[in-house]
Parts: structure tokens; sequence; C-alpha cells
């Protein structure tokens, strides 16, 4: 293929993985190009709230926490039941903290150990970062800023349409495609994907995790798997492809994602009938599939005043204050009245809670109170289950590098964020809070560093 010029790292998509790719990249001295599909980069970053998890960072320090990899990996593992590439898994718990550091730094990203998250869904340690007023999109803009600081090159409203491999087993370049229908063909020496997943190809989501299928996507459609399939087609092998995180609360008509600790300070879900159906603390993603199955796949979440004040600095839980969402009761038979409940059944799953909470026993459904008993006036939000992202893809060894079908690596290939497999097993039951985000920027950093390192040891001395 002819290229109408040549770049000696090519980062394609400008998410958090992407954007820190491109950061460690030019850090290592390579010079970058980034390219986004998008006008304004948006992606699955700017829908979250910007939350990464890691382990031995300085914030946790300052507060006295004892962590660190050999912790997040035990936890990693502990999760998906053995179940994931233990090399990924030792790279990711072993880089997150020094990347957050870097991040916080080097960078000035305002990250700090959000003491409020609670170490569970799988953590065994306060190890979930983020600050006040966090969003992703936020974390996106301050990326971007530095990105535009350290001389990073941004191509805007370029789509990734082929890769073209070198014949010897690595990338000779990329053809971009621009709004107005012409290409770009693109030489570089290392290529970093960072396109994102699939959870908006149904098709792809229908074949590689057919009991969510049909389940309501809450993400950007621009994951849609394109550089996964592009990869794919170079012969690299892909793995983890039934991975994903899955959500049941999302609220319902308003689309708002309700922050986890609505259920760790208290909250409890239950079907139209009033009926508790699960433990809402034992799993952040697969508590998506209890909730798919009630009637007309919804829920409600139970919650009073105290727990809405203690989640009233995330602004997820402003957002749906402003919408007057919550529906509002002095009692308990009110409450199942605006609800649309029955009276009895739900205040027998409210009074289940109380009598399991003053044995300090578990309840009907296995959870064990430590919080408080919820008191009058009590609120109420209808819920749905959601697919949010997938988090299987292109295998790569622990420096983000892509593995062909055949195990040896593709050259000069690399893979971070969606678009890579993941550490969360062969499902949804094996995300962790914040891994997400988590294992997008740690990858992104190894893969930059190590397309830098490849391009600077060809250079002359």
């Amino acid at each position: 293929m002819q290229f109408d010029y040549s770049i000696p790292v090519i980062v394609a998509g400008a998410g958090a993985a992407g954007a820190v790719a491109a950061l460690a990249a030019r850090g290592a001295g390579a010079d970058v190009l980034l390219i986004e599909q998008d006008a304004v980069p948006f992606g699955t970053t700017s829908m979250s709230q910007g939350l990464l998890c890691a382990a031995g960072t300085a914030a946790q320090k300052r507060l006295g926490i004892h962590d660190d990899g050999d912790i997040l990996y035990a936890d990693i593992m502990a999760k998906t039941q053995g179940k994931t590439d233990p090399v990924l898994a030792r790279a990711i718990a072993d880089g997150a903290g020094p990347t957050l550091d870097w991040l916080v730094e080097q960078h000035g990203l305002p990250y700090e150990l959000d003491v409020r998250f609670k170490a569970a869904f799988g953590h065994s340690r306060l190890r979930v970062h983020g600050w006040p007023g966090r969003s992703g999109n936020d974390m996106l803009m301050y990326l971007h800023r530095r990105l535009e600081e350290t001389r990073v090159d941004v191509i805007h409203q370029a789509r990734l349409v082929e890769i073209a491999g070198d014949g010897a087993g690595g990338v000779a370049g990329i053809v971009i495609g621009r709004p107005d229908g012409s290409h770009e063909a693109i030489g570089c020496d290392s290529l970093i994907l960072a396109t994102g997943g699939f959870a908006g190809n149904r098709d792809m989501v229908r074949t590689h995790i057919p009991d969510a299928g049909d389940a309501h996507y809450h993400g950007h459609e621009g994951s849609d798997g394109l550089g996964i399939r592009l990869g794919a087609g170079l012969g690299a092998e892909l793995a983890d492809m039934g991975a994903y995180q899955g959500y049941g609360m999302l609220t319902d008509p308003q689309g708002v994602t309700l922050p986890p600790g609505f259920i760790l300070e208290g909250g409890f879900l239950v079907n139209q009938h009033g009926d508790r159906f699960v433990d809402e603390t034992d799993d952040i993603s697969a508590v998506v599939h209890p909730v798919l199955a009630q009637p007309d796949g919804r829920a409600w979440i139970i919650f009073d005043q105290r727990i809405e004040q203690a989640c009233a600095h995330i602004p997820e839980s402003a957002q749906l204050r402003e919408l007057n969402a919550a529906r509002a009761a002095d009692s308990v038979i009110d409450l199942a009245l605006r609800i649309g409940a029955d009276p009895a059944r739900l205040a027998a799953s409210l009074d289940d809670i109380h009598r399991a909470t003053t044995a300090g026993r578990p309840d009907s459904q296995g959870r064990r109170w430590t919080d408080p008993v919820l008191e009058a006036p009590f609120r109420a939000l209808r819920l749905r289950g959601a697919i949010y992202h997938t988090q299987g893809g292109l295998r790569t060894d622990g420096s983000g590098r892509v593995l062909a079908v055949s195990g040896l690596p593709l050259r000069n290939l690399f893979a971070c964020g969606g678009a890579a497999r993941s550490v969360s097993g062969p499902s949804c039951w094996g995300y962790l809070p914040a891994m997400g985000i988590c294992a997008a920027v740690t990858l992104g950093r190894l893969a930059g560093a190590e397309a830098a390192r490849l391009v600077i040891a060809k250079q002359p001395t």
C-alpha cells in the first residue's frame, strides 16, 4: 500500500485508553498521531463516573491504607474464580497504582481516594479513586488538555477503516475515512487500537453474549467492535468475548445510572410486587440478570433520606434530585401504593431486613446488614437492567501487545481499553467496580510505552 505520509506511533481512539496511550508514547519520546472518529471525544469514558481502582497509591498511603499489587491481583483472581489471564491480571494489578500516581503527579488529574466507596463487590481494600463532582467527561477533558500541552497531534472525525499488514507478522499502516467520503493512508511503526468494545453492535452481542443479546444497552453507539474485527482479520486471537459489565440500576425512564452507594449505604431492591429477589451486595455486574428476570424486567430500589444525603455528592444523584425522580412516602404502605406494589409484601420485605439486622444474621437473600435500618420518609426509584460495556476483545500480553491465534505476538500491534480483553473472566460475574477504566488506562500506559520503545529502538544511534 502507498501511504500519504507516515507517523511513528498511531493511536486509534481518543477515549481514556487511547489518550493515556498517546501521552505515554509521547512521554517516552515518540512522535504520536491520535485519531478519533467523533467530532468531540465522548465514548464509554464520558458516560462513566470516571472512577478508577488502583492499589498502593500515594492517596492510599496518606490515609494509612495497606494495599499493593499482590492484594489487588488476589482480588482479581478470586473475583474471576481464576478464569482470567494471570499474566494480564498481574500487569494490571501491579501497574494500576503507578499509573494513577503518574496521572496525578505528571498530568494533573485530581484523583483522590473515594473513602465513601466501601471495600465491596470483590474489593478487599478501599481502592476506588475519583474526585468530588467526578465524571468520566471531566477525566477526558483533563487528558485532552494534556495532549494539547504535550503536542500530540489529534485528528477528529477520522474513522479507522483498514489496517495494512506488513507481510511479516506486523502492521505497516492504516486507512482512515473522513466525513466527506475521502480516505487517507498513513504509515506507522507501531499501532495502538483503543477503538472501544462491541456492546453497541447488537449482532456481535447476540453472537458472543447471548444471555444479554436483547438487554438494553447503555453506552456509546461508537462501541461497534470495529477494532476487534480488524485485529481478528490480521490473525489476532480473541479472548473472553462473553465478558461484560452489566448493571441492574439504570433508572427508568430517566436513563441515569444510580450509583452503587445507594446499595452500599443500605438500599435494597424489590420487584413490582414488593418482593426481594437478590443479595444486592453480592455482585455489582451480575445483578443485571436477576433484575432482567423480574416482571417487565424492572425493579425498584428502596432507600431513605439518610442514604440520599450520603450519596448527594455524586453528580448522578444531583441529576436525579433535579429531575424529582424519586417517589417519596411517609410510610411503607403509602410507598407501596406509590410504586404499585402489594403493601403487605413490601412491608414483609422490610421486616425481613429489620429482623436480620437485629439478630445479626443474613436475611432471606443471604445479605448481611451493618447499616442502619431504613426510616421514614422512604424513597423509591424504578430501575432496569442494562449492558454497559464489553470486557472481551483482542488478546494481549502484559505490555498490551496483541497476540495471534498461534500465541505469537503481532510485532507492532497493541490494544487497550474496550478493544482489548480485560481481566473480568468469561462472563459478567467477574467484574470488579472501577476496573473498566483501571484496565483501560493501565494497559494504555503500558502499550504506549512499549510502542514508543519499539520505534526508538529502530532509530539510528
